[in-house]
């Protein structure tokens, strides 16, 4: 799945690969819990987390592997170090394995992105 038709996070989690579904939920958890003050919606195919009607934070299931976007610039040198050994574009993390996702790092990532705010790029 590359871009998903459905209406809500619900429906999208119900038609990612079963073997991917726990993975994604977790992710989608980590996001309501973690990003208080963001409105989760679907925008561009993917769950999407928006401060004040800007993209920040998303996820998706690709053909490959899980993608997590983050769209803060500024958090991603701020944690640099960590960010090194992982397998990242420009704006995003991907997982190519679901059992081998860094869910404290995706916390950290996520706990920054809520402190102060910053370029959306």
């Amino acid at each position: 799945m590359v871009r998903s038709a459905a209406e809500d996070v619900d429906g999208y989690l119900a038609e990612v690969p079963v073997e991917r579904r726990q993975a994604l939920t977790r992710l989608r958890q980590l996001c309501r819990a973690e990003l208080q003050g963001f409105s989760e919606v679907m925008a561009y195919g993917m769950p999407t987390y928006q401060r004040e009607g800007e993209a920040e934070i998303a996820f998706a299931s690709q053909r490959q592997y899980i993608s997590f976007y983050l769209m803060r610039p500024d958090v991603r040198d701020a944690f640099q170090a960590r960010l090194a050994a992982q397998d990242m574009g420009k704006g995003c993390l991907r997982f190519r394995n679901p059992e081998k996702i860094d869910f404290d790092l995706v916390r950290d990532l996520l706990r920054a992105a809520v402190g102060d705010r910053g370029p959306i790029c």
